[in-house]
């Protein structure tokens, strides 16, 4: 419910439902005072009313030239597509350079505005065909949404990062890893960069700090987490709370049939509490949901026995365990 109020200055006017006895008391004390009279009208009306035509642009709403639709990441101004394209397991690796090309013009023509990669797709190679294919297309820097994320103790973080034996610090891996991502972007910045799991040898102030700096340094636009449990969100957005520090903006999380609990369960009380949005990976569970494995016809009796013992559990009796 929203209270509008209307104030009529002066002597005369209606009474706002006072009686003629107060309306002469009211214009007697008027002359004898310089003072003005304030007369107050209060009217009440729904409050959606004027909400939605405030703040029509935190609503969902589809594009202009295409059917996509576009919502705001978490309560961050950003305005991303419904609809993303990742590069895991297909740029730089499994499709070539001009399928990828094609891939990203149709999805751009048809409204996507959100491309996510990481530094660890293909070794960089995702990254790279990701920025060849930008540089190419000449597209309007603010049309479209880069995300990249950092992989925290991964593999390709210790290639490409020595410190010559001394302890890993959290900034310099994320500077030196979103330096290298913007490289091989061919971009002057990311408009969102993801710490891709949290960094056990590092203190959760020191990552929230790294994030921070990068931001303010102008490399990334947000920032945000991947494959972070809530505890682990919640804290670095205290952290950010409590040292003047920028907190996340968004959760990168597995959600499909058989992964569904994080996103619908958790992630909208985030939301509601501190405005973390949430984006979501392998929708068709990498490809198990499109019956791309057929696992059954490849379960035979030595490839069970063979998965066993890789395991170690006991030999059992595989024919027994059929006719069940």
């Amino acid at each position: 419910m929203q209270v509008s109020i209307a104030c009529n200055m002066g002597g005369g006017g209606g009474g706002g439902g006072a009686s003629e006895h107060q309306l002469k008391e009211r214009r007697a004390a008027a002359n004898t005072s310089s003072a003005p009279i304030c007369q107050v009208k209060v009217r009440a009306e729904p409050l959606e009313r004027n909400t939605l035509l405030g703040h029509a642009h935190m609503k969902e709403a589809l594009g202009r030239y295409s059917n996509m639709k576009y919502r705001n990441l978490g309560k961050s101004g950003l305005r991303v597509s419904c609809l993303g394209l990742g590069t895991w397991v297909t740029f730089g690796s499994q499709i070539s350079d001009e399928m990828a090309e094609s891939v990203m013009t149709v999805a751009y023509d048809s409204g996507v505005n959100l491309f996510d990669t990481a530094e660890v797709y293909a070794s960089g190679r995702a990254e790279t065909t990701l920025g060849n294919i930008l540089k190419k297309k000449g597209w309007r820097r603010s049309s479209y949404v880069v995300t990249t994320k950092l992989y925290w103790g991964g593999q390709w973080c210790f290639c490409t990062i020595d410190y010559g034996g001394m302890l890993r610090m959290a900034i310099c891996v994320c500077v030196a890893g979103l330096r290298g991502s913007l490289s091989r972007l061919q971009l002057d910045y990311v408009d969102i960069v993801f710490a891709n799991r949290t960094d056990v040898n590092a203190p959760m102030e020191e990552i929230v700090r790294a994030m921070t700096f990068v931001i303010e340094q102008g490399m990334a636009m947000y920032w945000g987490t991947s494959r972070w449990n809530v505890v682990e969100i919640m804290e670095a957005y205290s952290i950010a709370r409590q040292f003047n520090l920028i907190p996340p903006v968004c959760e990168q999380a597995e959600y499909h049939y058989f992964q569904r609990d994080k996103v619908e369960l958790h992630l909208p009380e985030l939301y509601h509490k501190i405005g973390v949005g949430a984006m979501t990976w392998s929708p068709l569970a990498c490809g198990l949901l499109t019956g791309k494995y057929n696992v059954l016809s490849q379960l035979t009796p030595p490839l069970i026995a063979e998965m066993d013992a890789l395991l170690g559990n006991k030999p059992r009796n595989v024919k027994k365990e059929a006719r069940r």
